[in-house]
């Protein structure tokens, strides 16, 4: 404990963007802990419901149940069912723009723990290499005491620990948003194939109505 105040002490200046870095990694993992769970939804239990009310049909039902499940899933939901009353033909690139812009969302802030995981080694090892430089620089104005060389190298690693430590909170805490990322993104695609499997059924009864049509004829 004395030599992590000793380190503090005499690196503040070289400690403190680690120590910033430190708090926007907590600010940023609370965000989306509680952004991801207040859009948390069970897409299992979603996707037949919402399967039946389209099979039948229902866009005002299908509508209904978006707005129920709510959060970033239902809103995409909802952008899908009115590009399937409007633009059929074009919905896969339209449903792919809503797509994109609620991962976006999603992605937000990640970033900067992307940014902190990569330079926070390099800040600890600067903030080394400083205290090793001034231990140095002591040692030779006072003489040969090992005890406060050994004392000013110990401070030293503190800045190179404590950078490592911060940069490895906040590359677990990017992987972890990633893959929370990616499971949206599946879900997303998993509604764009259910609304184009009814797209194309569409498709496929105007064109044997036609085929009958110009039988008739």
């Amino acid at each position: 404990m004395e030599l992590l105040l000793k380190s503090i002490e005499m690196d503040w200046p070289v400690l403190l963007p680690i120590f910033i870095c430190s708090i926007l990694t907590v600010a940023v993992a609370i965000n989306r802990f509680s952004y991801y769970n207040s859009n948390k939804r069970d897409v299992v239990q979603f996707i037949p419901k919402l399967q039946r009310e389209l099979s039948k049909n229902d866009l005002n039902g299908a509508q209904n149940l978006s707005i129920q499940l709510g959060g970033v899933l239902g809103e995409v939901t909802e952008e899908a069912i009115r590009i399937f009353k409007e633009q059929k033909e074009g919905f896969s690139r339209s449903f792919d723009i809503a797509s994109n812009l609620a991962t976006r969302k999603l992605e937000n802030h990640l970033t900067i723990l992307g940014t902190i995981g990569g330079v926070a080694p390099f800040l600890g090892l600067f903030g080394t290499v400083v205290r090793i430089l001034f231990t140095f620089q002591d040692l030779a104005s006072a003489g040969n005491q090992s005890a406060e060389v050994a004392m000013g190298i110990a401070s030293a690693l503190i800045a190179t620990a404590f950078g490592l430590g911060v940069a490895i909170v906040a590359v677990i805490l990017f992987n972890l948003f990633q893959s929370t990322v990616k499971r949206y993104e599946d879900d997303f695609q998993l509604i764009k194939l259910l609304f184009l499997s009814f797209v194309d059924q569409n498709d496929d009864t105007t064109t044997n109505n036609n085929a009958a049509f110009q039988g008739a004829q």
